[in-house]
This record gives C-alpha cells, sequence and structure tokens, in this order.
C-alpha cells in the first residue's frame, strides 16, 4: 500500500501547514508600547547617529506626539539620550546591553530547528551547506521520513560548481561576480537544480544570509527529480526563502561558521 500523499495533496498540505505554522507563531501576547518603544530604537541606522524629531516620526509612521511620549520613557531608562538642539542619540543602556550579548550564538541551534520544519513539511530531504575550499560541505541535514528519499550524511561534500546549493555558493565568491549566471542568482535569491549531480534528483536552494549580508551557507531541499514538479518547486522554494528571512536577524557573524567549519576539518 502507497502511504505517501499524492502530489497535488502533498502540496497543499504543505503549503498551508507551513503558512498556518508561522502564523500560530505570530500569535503571541502583545504589548503595543513596548513593540512602539522597540521601533524608534529600530530607526537608528547608523554608529552615532543623531536623530531628529522629524526624521524619527519619517522612519517610524508615528505621530511626533507619540514619539515624544515614547522617547521620554526611553531616555529616563537611559536607552536614548536627548541632546540641546532636541536630536536623540542611543543611551548607554543599550551599549551595556550589547556587550552582554556577546556570548557565541550556535548556529547549530538556530538552522537544525528550521531544517527540520523543512523536512516536516516538504517531506524532502533538509540540509545546510558550507563552502569549504572548492567544495561545498553538508553541515547539518534531516533526511526525508519516505522510504524513496534522497539520502545525505553530515559531512559529506561535493563539488563547489554542481547542483543548486554548490551554485549558490558559488555565486557570492568575489570571483564569481560578473558571471551572468552568478548576477541572475544573486538578484533572484534561489536556484533549482535538476539531473546536475544526480539524474535523478533535484533541489531548490537559498543562500542563508544574516543581517550584515555575510553569507553563512545555503539552506536546501533535496530529493526524487520525479517530485519535484512546477508547482512543487514553486511551494518549497517560497518555504525556503521565508526560512532565510526568519532566520536572518538572528544568525552570528560569519566568523562562527569558521568555527563550525574547523571542527568539520578535524573531525
Amino acid at each position: 500500500m502507497n502511504l505517501e500523499y499524492p502530489i497535488g495533496a502533498t502540496q497543499a498540505h504543505a503549503d498551508t501547514s507551513f503558512d498556518d505554522a508561522n502564523e500560530l507563531e505570530d500569535k503571541r501576547p502583545r504589548v503595543e508600547a513596548v513593540e512602539r518603544s522597540l521601533a524608534i530604537l529600530q530607526c537608528f541606522r547608523l554608529p552615532g547617529e543623531a536623530l531628529s524629531l522629524a526624521v524619527l516620526a519619517q522612519r517610524s509612521g508615528f505621530y511626533k506626539s507619540t514619539i515624544l511620549r515614547l522617547c521620554a520613557s526611553l531616555v529616563h531608562m537611559r536607552f536614548l539620550e536627548r541632546d540641546a538642539s532636541g536630536h536623540f542619540t542611543l543611551g548607554p543602556e543599550l551599549r551595556r546591553l550589547g556587550a552582554l550579548s556577546q556570548a557565541e550564538v550556535s548556529l547549530e541551534d538556530l538552522v537544525r530547528p528550521a531544517l527540520q520544519k523543512l523536512s516536516t513539511f516538504t517531506r524532502e530531504t533538509a540540509s545546510f551547506y558550507v563552502r569549504d575550499g572548492d567544495e561545498r560541505v553538508c553541515l547539518y541535514r534531516v533526511n526525508s521520513p519516505r522510504s524513496a528519499r534522497h539520502h545525505l550524511d553530515e559531512g559529506s561534500r561535493h563539488s563547489l560548481k554542481g547542483g543548486a546549493a554548490g551554485r549558490v555558493l558559488w555565486a557570492f565568491d568575489p570571483q564569481s561576480r560578473g558571471e551572468e549566471s552568478s548576477m541572475s542568482t544573486r538578484a533572484r535569491g534561489w536556484v533549482v537544480s535538476k539531473g546536475d549531480r544526480d539524474p535523478d534528483l533535484a533541489a531548490v536552494a537559498v543562500p542563508l544570509l544574516n543581517e550584515r549580508g555575510e553569507l553563512l551557507g545555503a539552506l536546501t531541499v533535496s530529493g526524487l527529480l520525479t517530485r519535484f514538479t512546477t508547482d512543487q518547486v514553486k511551494v518549497f522554494r517560497k518555504m525556503l526563502l521565508d526560512t532565510a528571512l526568519a532566520l536572518k536577524p538572528r544568525l552570528p557573524m560569519k566568523s562562527v561558521l569558521q568555527n563550525a567549519a574547523n571542527d568539520i576539518r578535524r573531525d
């Protein structure tokens, strides 16, 4: 008996369920005043920037009267400072908290749950590749629950210029800047490969970038070529892009990734 979903049913189930899961994460208790105060802090974009009331209003979209009330509390708690000309700057409390947040972020703790979620809803293999010289290495993976699947082992190595993940990693290499295919990949934000490394396999990959724009690796969903129809590829692509976007503000600097790569070489 075939217990797997038909392709059409799988697509509808995965797309709806994945979106529903994201919506459930957003249904949380909210305090609007707190969120608005944090939005004011997020208006600052450059080191040492001093913003006028007019600029804060333009960037936040709040009324000036609302901004003044919020800033009064932020100044009192030392999250902001206000100079004699009325301009606002970030305060010493943020510097104190920033120093406390320098503890190393575990990339694995962020990426593995994301891969698990992708594999659960796509029912395909989800993986995270990083570059190591002229090769790409599978750093983390969650194999598909299906019996017929693309099986991956962590630590496996493949060509940098082959497959969806490899083409994503190569597109962000300075040497590929002038290549039309790499420019297209960077602009589009995703790659689909069918039969590149194995004639029976297909994959969709997207770059995983941190807030600094540093490339940490490639998120990938892969499986049997026959299951990667045009409609399914669109679903997988959306899930990968949504996942990368959700991870972006939480990701560490690229130096943390280098530590993980060193661990692979020692293994």
